[in-house]
Parts: structure tokens; C-alpha cells; sequence
């Protein structure tokens, strides 16, 4: 296969400008899950500028450009994600959020742009054969009921097929231009528990008299790290984090309730199972044992990403083209977040990998911004996937 055939990150370079202006204005004007319309709106008007088929409105605010050329019958889906996060911006840039409380802290800006400059440059060199399917997908980041189950409950690959479907997130902490891959269980499931412990209020000079949450909230959360250490194997990951507890007002007042409320995350629908039962069970069983009682609220997420291995030979591949062998990572290990383009790889094989965003702050952190450094090469990257995918050889 002569490789020159296929997108080169020079191929690109005159689109960067562009594409860095609209990643900036996506940027100072973020918008949260189910309320993307006006990035929606930007989205749909440069596909049809392009020549793309435009299909809005699915699962929300989700966009679909698609294109189809020459004889070719295989199809191929690219997805990038759309909504900004809860987050106040630290970043100091020039062109930060103008939204107070709202910020693209996760990079779904830079994903949007790199896939709408990919669209550009299939649309302009028209080198390949089928037809591919430009999925821009709202409400990743709610964590629940998010784009893609909303997506596919509207039929999104009976009405635009897919032999296969591909996405990628940033990755701070590795160089721009290095792209990470895993086949099999990638990104880990993820569900909510929140806790309400029901005590007896009272005088916090008579504590004999009451039945005080706090303290079996307080002796919850050691608990409940045994699960990890005492209940899943050794070989297993999981992880159980408590993020809030909040109870009372007044230092002189033992309350009614207490709230904990906890992230809990597996790579394994076997370890994942073992947690919701053993967490129900302990809660349960711990408070009664302080005589309070607990009330349990368990909010399944997103399930394990898990990584198709054909076609995650075939991503690979095509990046060690793109970039060279130096500086694809075959093997990276797993990562303990979650991602809703979970639900896709269920219904259909793909793989979803990491770009390199350089030395910059962590993923929702107030001071994260996405690094304009990586548009040139996910937009090469993309495009040459595609052009692989769906050539006629």
C-alpha cells in the first residue's frame, strides 16, 4: 500500500488557523450537557458549507454530517463529544469562558474542531470510497441518561450505518503528537451511590439520647474502603470514592441525617456486580448496627469501554503512518475514568484512543485548557483513517 496515497499532517497545516479560531470561539462560549444548541448550530452550518448531508437533533442537540463517494458499500462512523463542564475558569487565556461557571475543562472544544477540520479535508481531497458518518454527540459529561444512550435510542446506526465507529479524548501528561491505544477494557464503569443515613437528632450534650449520623457516616466511609481491599481480587481494579458527606449546622446540634455521596468504578462486569452488592449490603448492615438506618440510591453509569481488537490493530496501524512507531503507545493502561462512547463499542466494533495534550493541567481542572498544538494532528489523524477505511484496495 503506498502510503503518500493518504492524509499527511502537512496536508492539513493551511487549516489549522481556522480551525484554532473556531476551537477559541467554542471555548469562550461553552455550553453544558443538553444545552449545546449553539455549538450545535456552528457544527451544522460548516458540514452543509462543506457539501455534507446534515442531520440535526439526534439525542438531543446531536449533529450528523455524512458523505458518500465512488462504489464503495463499507461505512465508517467518527464521533466527537460537544458539551463543557460546571467548572469556573482559572486559565487566565485570552479568550477565556465568557460564561461564569461554565468551561470547556474537559477539551470537547478541541475535539469538535479537530473532527470539523477533518471534515474539511475529506470533503476537499475526496479520497475514499463509501460512505462516512460525522458523529457530534452531546451530554458525555452528565453521566447518566447522556448523548449516546439517547443517540442510539433514536436509531442513530440503523439510520446511519456504521461497519465500524472510532473517538478520541486528550490526554494531558503525554506530548502533543503521541497517540495511546488499548485493545480490550479501556476506560472503567462508573456508577453513583448516594447515601442518606436516617439517626435520631438531639442536644450535642446528650448524645446518649440520640442516634448520631455523622458518626455512622464518618465510620462509613472507612468501611466501605474494605470492599476494595477485603472483597475484590487482588488482580481486579476498582475504586470507591466518597466526594461528599454533608450533615448538620450548628456545633451544638447532633442531626436527623447525614449524606455521602460516592463515585464507584470497575473494568469488569463481574467486579462491578460484587461492588453494588457488598456496598448495599455493609451500608445496611453497618447503620442498623449504630441503630440508624440507611436509605440507598445506586445510579448505574456508564459501563466499561472496552476496545475491539481488529479494530484497534487497524487505529493503530494508520498512527504509526501518521506519526511513526516513536510515538504511538500500544499498550496504555487502563484508565480509571469513564466514557459514554461505551455504549457505542456495544453495539458496534471501534476503538476509541488518546491524543498527547502536553504539559497542561489535568482533565476538569479550572486551569485545563486544550492545546491547540494537537488540532493538526488529530484532524491528519482522522482523515486518514477514514481514507484507509474506506479505500477501494
Amino acid at each position: 500500500m503506498n502510503n503518500k496515497s493518504f492524509c499527511t499532517i502537512a496536508d492539513v497545516a493551511d487549516l489549522i488557523p481556522g480551525l484554532r479560531e473556531v476551537r477559541q470561539h467554542l471555548h469562550q462560549n461553552p455550553e453544558l450537557s443538553n444545552e449545546e444548541s449553539d455549538t450545535a448550530a456552528l457544527v451544522a452550518d460548516k458540514l452543509r458549507a462543506l457539501g455534507y448531508q446534515v442531520t440535526s437533533g439526534v439525542g438531543g442537540h446531536g449533529v450528523i454530517g455524512s458523505m458518500t463517494l465512488g462504489t464503495g458499500k463499507r461505512s465508517i462512523g467518527i464521533r466527537a463529544d460537544m458539551d463543557a463542564l460546571p467548572i469556573t475558569e482559572m486559565t487566565g487565556v485570552s479568550y477565556a469562558s465568557q460564561l461564569p461557571g461554565k468551561m470547556h475543562a474537559c477539551g470537547h472544544d478541541g475535539h469538535t474542531a479537530m473532527l470539523l477540520g477533518a471534515a474539511g479535508q475529506l470533503a476537499r481531497s475526496k479520497n475514499f470510497s463509501g460512505t462516512v458518518n460525522l458523529i457530534f454527540q452531546p451530554a458525555e459529561e452528565i453521566g447518566f441518561n447522556s448523548g449516546a444512550e439517547r443517540m442510539l435510542a433514536e436509531q442513530l446506526f440503523e439510520r446511519f450505518p456504521c461497519d465500524a465507529v472510532y473517538g478520541l479524548h486528550n490526554h494531558p501528561g503525554y506530548p502533543i503528537g503521541k497517540m495511546m491505544f488499548r485493545s480490550g477494557p479501556f476506560m472503567a464503569a462508573c456508577d453513583t451511590v448516594n447515601i442518606t443515613v436516617h439517626g435520631k437528632g438531639g442536644h450535642a450534650a446528650r448524645p446518649h439520647m440520640t442516634v448520631d449520623p455523622i458518626l455512622v457516616a464518618s465510620s462509613l466511609v472507612v468501611a466501605l474502603q474494605s470492599i476494595i481491599s477485603r472483597n475484590i481480587d487482588p488482580n481486579e481494579t476498582a475504586v470507591i470514592t466518597i466526594g461528599s458527606l454533608h450533615s448538620g449546622h450548628a456545633s451544638n446540634v447532633i442531626p436527623e441525617t447525614a449524606r455521602l455521596e460516592m463515585s464507584v468504578r470497575s473494568f469488569d462486569a463481574g467486579v462491578r456486580k460484587i461492588l453494588e452488592e457488598r456496598i448495599r449490603t455493609l451500608v445496611s448492615n453497618h447503620a442498623a448496627g449504630y441503630g440508624a438506618r440507611a436509605e440507598i440510591e445506586y445510579v448505574p453509569g456508564y459501563p466499561v469501554l472496552v476496545n475491539h481488537d481488529k479494530e484497534t490493530a487497524f487505529a493503530l496501524e494508520v498512527a504509526k503512518e501518521l506519526i511513526g512507531a516513536d510515538n504511538v503507545v500500544e499498550n496504555l493502561a487502563p484508565i480509571s475514568g469513564s466514557e459514554d462512547f461505551a455504549y457505542f463499542l456495544q453495539q458496534k466494533p471501534g476503538c476509541f484512543l488518546r491524543l498527547g495534550n502536553g504539559d497542561s493541567a489535568v482533565l476538569h481542572n479550572p486551569a485545563y485548557n486544550f492545546n491547540d498544538e494537537s488540532l493538526s494532528f488529530g484532524v491528519a489523524y482522522w482523515t486518514r483513517l477514514v481514507e484507509r477505511y474506506l479505500t477501494d484496495e
